[in-house]
């Protein structure tokens, strides 16, 4: 009888112990946070600063410091009038904002239930010039494919690329304390253009504005806002990596880098960055991202510097992490010299926008008001009471599932009539482009694209429109993944030759559904690990 009441107090106390951590969990989730208005406008300022500080500050150094650091002796150049320069004669290094902007916009004119298919469309049909899988389910968006089939990976070679990661600021900074709503408006657009660990890369990124507008804790911020990511994933095993290195070595920044670079700098989906020392995965990009944040301490120049100097996207990441840092921050902490002729473009809209900085000011501030509202805070008079979230992980998606890069061969030829490429594997990508003939009578400007029909093993797969116009083009010429593990046929058909345009085939890459054998040194050289 004693043995049973002591085991019917063991379980009492397990169950109180539950209760307990359940109420606790409870009272956290439902934490309210109180500020000022002036206060979450300064942040969310500080926010849109930022990021437009950190991508001018990088665009001299974007990718030209690939698989390689910048280094210490090379100077990186800021000054005042840099930011007016590039705005004016430079637009296009602000994809990081006028793509913002176009969603802002978009909820703007239809509110925050605008649908999926309005943000789809401004964009795809906006005048500025896209790369990677913005371009790619641009493209797709305009031959009818919606989102969310257009960022698929089925669908977008691209799936993995940095795109919506250097967008999703905006989902963010309308959301504070809030990195779950945030989520969810990442769902909705974020996979306009990328799935899996590139969709990741923007809830993650969002996750941080949502936690960093509530708290000044830089190392709270990051691992907070990677509850919001899978566990099962790369991306999130990655930058949990960042983080077990950032412990092991507090004080070096590079040897962090380095552990990356050992580590996680395979490319598998982006034809631009397989066999190639380029990376815009997500993945990689984000932990420099994280790398500068954690060792930048936040201190907004060490920030700057140390995600800069880690290279590849090295004007998106500063953008991201100075982003984050001044939407901690606030806008009036961001030193004085960082904001060297800010003044004198935040009323200049970015180039295809309507929207200046000093308008998302105002409208980011009024769309995060909203949000709060909608989520269960309250504003009342100049104070904000904010309901904030417990982060939770969303779904789990993964890209190139079973395709692992085999090899590739230069084609380097134009496709006069009809060609055929042999490979043995499970998907290839073949790279290339449509434009005008040396000489003729149209520009890359035209409405002109060439027409292909693709077969697979002797059966049509597709027939493909290749518009040259660059804010049109396909990124590719063709491509399919998920076939059987075995030799294969692929035809390309020209249907619309023209003396004055040029269907150029560059590269074949092609996939096998097992990865390469490891290849080892030994004292004779190099030979494959059994």
């Amino acid at each position: 009888m004693p043995q049973i009441q002591k085991l019917n107090l063991n379980m009492k106390n397990k169950l109180l112990l539950i209760i307990f951590c359940l109420l606790s969990t409870l009272t956290y989730a439902q934490k309210m946070i109180t500020m000022s208005k002036e206060k979450l406008k300064d942040k969310i300022m500080g926010g849109w600063a930022g990021q437009t500080i950190g991508v001018t500050f990088g665009a001299p150094v974007e990718f030209k410091f690939n698989g390689t650091m910048i280094n210490d002796y090379q100077k990186i150049p800021w000054y005042d009038g840099l930011l007016q320069k590039t705005m004016t004669n430079n637009p296009g290094v602000y994809d990081d904002l006028y793509m913002d902007l176009t969603f802002v916009e978009v909820f703007e004119r239809e509110g925050l239930d605008a649908p999926v298919e309005s943000h789809a469309k401004s964009y795809a049909n906006a005048g500025y010039m896209l790369w990677h899988a913005n371009q790619a389910a641009r493209y797709n968006i305009l031959q009818g494919i919606m989102p969310p089939a257009s960022g698929h990976w089925l669908n977008n070679p691209h799936a993995d690329c940095i795109d919506y990661q250097i967008e999703a600021d905006f989902a963010g900074l309308m959301s504070p304390g809030m990195p779950n709503t945030a989520s969810k408006i990442s769902d909705k657009i974020g996979h306009i253009m990328n799935y899996g660990d590139g969709w990741y890369g923007g809830v993650y990124i969002g996750a941080m504005y949502s936690l960093a507008l509530t708290s000044n804790d830089i190392n709270y911020v990051v691992n907070e806002a990677l509850k919001t990511i899978p566990k099962e994933s790369q991306y999130y095993k990655c930058i949990a990596d960042v983080i077990k290195w950032h412990k092991m070595y507090p004080d070096n920044w590079k040897k962090t880098w380095f552990e990356l670079q050992q580590k996680w700098t395979n490319d598998i989906g982006c034809p631009d960055g397989v066999f190639a020392p380029f990376n815009i995965d997500a993945t990689i990009n984000s932990a420099y991202v994280v790398l500068g944040l954690l060792y930048g301490k936040g201190d907004f120049t060490q920030t700057m510097e140390i995600t800069t100097r880690c290279g590849q996207d090295a004007d998106c990441n500063p953008s991201s992490a100075g982003g984050i840092l001044g939407a901690m921050l606030g806008y009036k902490a961001i030193p004085e010299y960082w904001k060297l002729g800010l003044k004198a473009i935040e009323d200049m809209d970015f180039k295809y926008t309507s929207t200046s900085l000093n308008d998302v000011y105002e409208i980011g501030t009024k769309h995060a008001l909203q949000n709060i509202e909608r989520n269960g805070g309250k504003v009342s008079g100049d104070m904000i009471t904010i309901k904030s979230q417990i982060p939770t992980a969303v779904r789990f998606e993964e890209s190139f599932k079973g395709h692992y890069p085999l090899d590739k061969k230069w084609i380097g030829k134009n496709l006069e009539n009809e060609i055929e490429l042999d490979f043995e594997g499970n998907g290839f990508v073949v790279k290339g482009e449509a434009k005008p003939k040396e000489g003729s009578s149209w520009d890359s400007k035209s409405d002109k694209f060439a027409q292909i029909e693709v077969y697979v093993d002797g059966k049509l797969h597709e027939t493909a429109k290749l518009p040259v116009k660059f804010t049109t083009r396909r990124h590719e010429i063709c491509w399919k993944y998920e076939l059987s593990d075995a030799p294969h046929k692929v035809k390309l058909k020209l249907l619309n030759p023209d003396p004055e345009m040029i269907c150029y085939l560059s590269e074949l890459i092609w996939y096998s559904s097992k990865p390469q054998q490891k290849m080892t040194i030994g004292t004779f050289g190099p030979y494959k690990k059994k």
